[in-house]
């Protein structure tokens, strides 16, 4: 598509449309001899993306970088982005039924609660924090660049064959010697291989594994049913030792 033509379909400007290209947040699939953009489906599913984030009042600058993430999960950013946009529409209908209620008793109504948006506020950092550039992002990417697509794929075997060991584990306690053992081996090696892994970073991870149905998922297929809440409560023991 022309970029007249993806402008009247999606009803941002043109001239929206080349800023986002100069800046380098989305780029046309390609340029005719003549100089013109075009656009085909994967350019149009990223705009929907930005727009969304648009819609969340985050800047350009911000979209850009959650975008360029090469761990970028867009489901699990859909995700976020339909319980955000829930909790602003739930806000809207309490303030305008609020209003309609001044409006027909009066205005000696004192509700300052329909105000407080503290729950959607709480919720928008966490996914920010979640979609945002931290220094273990930051060297997680330098390690990432150096190596080749064979050797990240023998490291996420090799990630995964920590959790089969984890599963051969289960039938001990979480807090034995040999269950917490493997513990500090995960640890050690994402330190290694990622990103310095803190206790403090570990015990989210810990969370994450059971929070994240995705992560669960993979998590059990590789060490066997229940094998991802034994690992967060493995680590849970392990960050408070």
């Amino acid at each position: 598509m022309k970029i007249s033509e993806v402008s009247k379909l999606t009803g941002v400007s043109v001239r929206a449309l080349q800023h986002y290209d100069k800046i380098g947040l989305l780029h046309p699939t390609k340029y005719t001899e003549s100089g013109y953009r075009l656009y085909d489906d994967t350019a149009l599913e990223i705009l929907q993306q930005i727009l969304l984030f648009r819609e969340l009042e985050f800047p350009l600058k911000e979209i850009k970088k959650i975008l360029n993430n090469p761990d970028f999960d867009q489901q699990k950013a859909l995700e976020q982005q339909i319980t955000l946009l829930t909790l602003k529409k739930e806000r809207l209908e309490k303030l305008i039924s609020f209003a309609r209620e001044i409006q027909t008793i009066g205005g000696k109504i004192m509700n300052f609660s329909v105000f407080d948006d503290q729950k959607l506020n709480e919720y928008m950092k966490e996914a920010k924090s979640q979609w945002g550039e931290s220094a273990e992002f930051k060297e997680f990417q330098e390690k990432n660049k150096k190596r080749t697509m064979y050797e990240n794929q023998t490291l996420e075997k090799e990630f995964m064959s920590l959790f089969v060991d984890f599963g051969k584990l289960k039938g001990a306690e979480v807090f034995s010697k040999d269950v917490q053992a493997q513990v500090k081996k995960l640890q050690e090696y994402i330190t290694e291989h990622f990103y310095t892994c803190s206790l403090e970073i570990l015990a989210s991870l810990g969370e994450m594994y059971m929070s994240d149905e995705r992560m669960t998922r993979n998590i059990d297929k590789a060490g066997g049913e229940g094998t991802a809440q034994f690992v967060s409560e493995a680590i849970k023991v392990y960050t408070q030792l």
